[in-house]
């Protein structure tokens, strides 16, 4: 049985370039490529490039897979973060159904800049200013992007070189998302600082470096507090150095909630912990107990029309 690489492809022109560049390499090595595409429902020509992606498979001999999203984003939901959960989600699918271990991704090294150029300006820390990893794993299935230090001006140019069309998606400019702001400005960047791309992409690679470290070490301590049930011992976590002290923190209420952790909380509880002996702190869909010298989550309790300051003795 033949192996075979699947590449995510939206028919715009980095997707475009590097299914045509895997399918003219894969006939040299024997490897099977697969085009998978993720029909979001979102934009009026969805149809169009659905079909387009179809041919351009059709036209270098590739395989094609496609899904369309039943749902949609619900009420306040982030578009982009509710459409990039669920094209991952989706592409995994799709690489398994067609028997692909590994999916490539074309983004590129601008893409890793404006990514880390967002996450600064939400305020993110060296875990979000890492921008996109190089190979990730994802339900069952190895995501990789092999384009990721190649600058924009090299793919533009090998799509002129072998004269390939693509689409060209509004969203991508629309003012609306945060992407699409920062491109309208990026000229001026170029301008005003000539390697801001390389200079960022760098940036984020010390970022992933720095942050592989934290993680290390938070793991290691968080090993060393003795934790049973899921409860956090708050007296010996608080003979930690204070950047060890959050960072262990961050670390136990990923695993506690199982759902994103707002920094605001990890700031509350950072300042509220040493020195109370009783409290509870909505968090997420439950609750956060301080009881008996240990942190825990728990089902919510009923909430006071006061507001929800933790109930402290």
């Amino acid at each position: 049985m033949k192996r075979a690489v699947a590449v995510a492809a939206s028919g715009g022109r980095d997707s475009t370039a590097l299914l045509h560049a895997a399918a003219r390499q894969a006939a040299l090595l024997g490897i099977d490529v697969v085009a998978l595409h993720v029909h979001h429902g979102l934009m009026p020509e969805a149809d169009a490039w659905l079909e387009r992606v179809r041919r351009q498979a059709r036209r270098w001999d590739t395989g094609f897979a496609a899904e369309r999203l039943p749902g949609r984003p619900t009420r306040g939901e982030s578009i982009e973060a509710w459409a990039r959960k669920e094209r991952y989600a989706a592409l995994a699918r799709l690489a398994r159904a067609t028997g692909c271990e590994l999916v490539l991704l074309a983004q590129h090294r601008r893409d890793q800049a404006e990514t880390f150029l967002i996450q600064a300006l939400r305020g993110g820390g060296a875990a979000g200013l890492a921008a996109m990893p190089r190979m990730f794993r994802r339900d069952g299935v190895t995501f990789a992007r092999p384009w990721l230090g190649v600058g924009r001006e090299a793919i533009e140019g090998y799509l002129r070189c072998h004269r390939l069309r693509a689409v060209d998606d509004p969203s991508n400019a629309d003012p609306r998302f945060a992407r699409g702001r920062l491109r309208a400005v990026w000229p001026a960047w170029t301008l005003a600082f000539p390697d801001v791309e390389t200079t960022l992409a760098r940036a984020a690679q010390r970022a992933a470096d720095e942050a592989a470290l934290i993680a290390e070490v938070a793991a290691a301590d968080l090993a060393g507090l003795m934790v049973e049930g899921g409860v956090l011992p708050v007296k010996p976590w608080l003979q930690l150095s204070p950047a060890r002290r959050v960072a262990v923190l961050r670390l136990w209420l990923a695993t506690a909630l199982a759902a994103p952790v707002p920094e605001t909380l990890v700031r509350r509880l950072v300042d509220e912990l040493p020195r109370l002996h009783r409290a509870r702190w909505p968090a997420g869909e439950g609750d956060l107990v301080l009881h008996r010298g240990g942190l825990a989550a728990a089902a919510a309790a009923p909430r006071r029309a006061s507001g929800s300051r933790p109930v402290a003795h």
